[in-house]
C-alpha cells in the first residue's frame, strides 16, 4: 500500500509501505479521507513521537470502509462505512485500528467529511462534558474559535444550553457567531480578560494555547472555574499563581487524547461510546455539522500542513485519499 512517510523534518512523500493486517480485536479500513491536526504538523517537524505500539505514520483520524475484520470482532463486517479515531497511521490507504475506536458514519454526513469528526469530536466532548462537566446556563470561553476543534467545540457547547465566548482573528468571529457564539473577542486588538472579568468570569476555559495564556486565564475565570488545557501553542512552561486558584477555588486540568489506552476509565472506548451516543444524535438532528475548510488530494499532504500552520483556513483540513 502507499503512504505518506516523513524523509526528513517537513518533507512529506507518498511511497509504497508495508501492508497492514488486522490483529486481534482490530478491523482494517480501506480509507478514503484522512483529517489533518496540528498533531501531524508536530509529529512531521520531528517534535511528537507516536505512543509506544502506535504506526509512524501521520494521521489521528480517517473515514472509510471496513476491509478486514480481525478475531474477536463481533460489531463490524466487511464493508461497513465508518470513520475512526486512530494513534497513528492514517495518511495511508489502509489504516489498522481497534475496533473499539471505530464509529458509523453521522446521519446526513458525507463519507468523505466524516473523516473530520473522530478527532473533534472526541476532543471536544472528553473535555467539555467528560471532564469540565460543561452544563446549560454556564459560560465557556474557547481559544481557537475559528480552528476544526474551536468550530466544533462551539456548537457542542451551544447545544449543551451553555453560553460561548470565542477568541480569533477579526475575520474570523462571523463565522463563529454563526455556529453559535455569544461573545466574539478579536485575540489581536481585544483583552479577553477584561470582556470575561465584564460578565462574570467564564466557568470553563478550553485552552490550545498552554504556557503563554495560563496566568491570565485564571484572571479570565468565574469562582469555582476550570481551565482544561488540551494544546501546548504558546509553549509548554508557565508561572502558576497559587493564590489566585485559592481565592476564586479554581482548578487546571491538562489533558491527551492520543496517548490514551483504549480501554478503562480514561480509555478511547468510553469517549467514543459517549461521542456516538451524544454528539451523533446532535448531528443527525442539525445542531452539529462538521466543518469542512479545505480538502486536498493526499499527494498535497505538505500543501494541507502549510494551510493549517498558517491558520489560512476555518474548520478542518481534509486529505482525500481515494473517491
Amino acid at each position: 500500500m502507499r503512504a505518506i512517510v516523513v524523509e526528513s523534518p517537513g518533507q512529506l512523500a507518498w511511497s509504497e509501505v508495508p501492508d497492514v493486517t488486522a490483529a486481534v480485536g482490530e478491523v482494517v479500513i480501506d480509507v478514503t479521507t484522512a483529517g489533518v491536526n496540528r498533531a501531524d504538523l508536530l509529529q512531521a517537524a520531528g517534535l511528537y513521537p507516536p505512543p509506544p505500539g502506535a504506526s509512524d505514520i501521520l494521521g489521528l483520524e480517517v473515514s472509510g470502509v471496513v476491509s478486514e475484520v480481525g478475531a474477536g470482532v463481533e460489531n463490524w463486517a466487511v464493508g461497513d462505512q465508518v470513520c475512526a479515531l486512530l494513534a497513528g497511521g492514517g495518511y495511508a490507504e489502509q489504516v489498522a485500528v481497534p475496533a473499539a475506536q471505530v464509529m458509523p458514519i453521522p446521519a446526513g454526513v458525507s463519507l468523505h467529511h466524516a473523516a473530520g469528526l473522530p478527532e473533534v469530536a472526541a476532543t471536544v466532548w472528553s473535555n467539555l462534558a467528560m471532564t469540565a462537566h460543561l452544563r446549560a446556563g454556564q459560560l465557556v470561553l474557547l481559544h481557537g474559535g475559528a480552528s476544526g476543534i474551536g468550530t466544533h467545540a462551539i456548537q457542542v457547547a451551544h447545544a449543551l444550553g451553555a453560553r460561548v465566548a470565542v477568541t480569533a482573528s477579526l475575520e474570523k468571529l462571523e463565522l463563529c457567531r454563526e455556529l453559535g457564539a455569544d461573545i466574539l473577542i478579536n485575540y489581536r486588538d481585544e483583552d479577553f480578560v477584561e470582556r470575561m472579568t465584564e460578565v462574570g468570569g467564564a466557568d470553563v476555559i478550553f485552552d490550545i494555547m498552554g504556557a503563554s495564556y495560563l496566568d491570565r486565564n485564571i484572571d479570565a475565570l468565574a469562582p469555582d472555574g476550570r481551565v482544561v488545557v488540551i494544546g501546548m501553542q504558546g509553549g509548554v512552561k508557565g508561572e502558576l499563581n497559587i493564590a489566585k486558584l485559592l481565592g476564586k477555588r479554581a482548578g487546571v486540568i491538562a489533558t491527551a487524547l492520543r496517548s490514551r489506552p483504549v480501554d478503562g476509565l480514561s480509555g478511547k472506548a468510553a469517549v467514543i461510546s459517549e461521542v456516538v451516543q451524544h454528539v451523533w444524535l446532535m448531528i443527525a438532528d442539525g445542531r452539529v455539522r462538521p466543518i469542512i475548510g479545505a480538502e486536498l488530494p493526499i499527494e498535497q499532504a505538505a500543501a494541507a500542513h502549510q494551510l493549517l500552520q498558517a491558520g489560512a483556513v476555518s474548520g478542518k483540513v481534509l486529505l482525500r485519499v481515494r473517491d
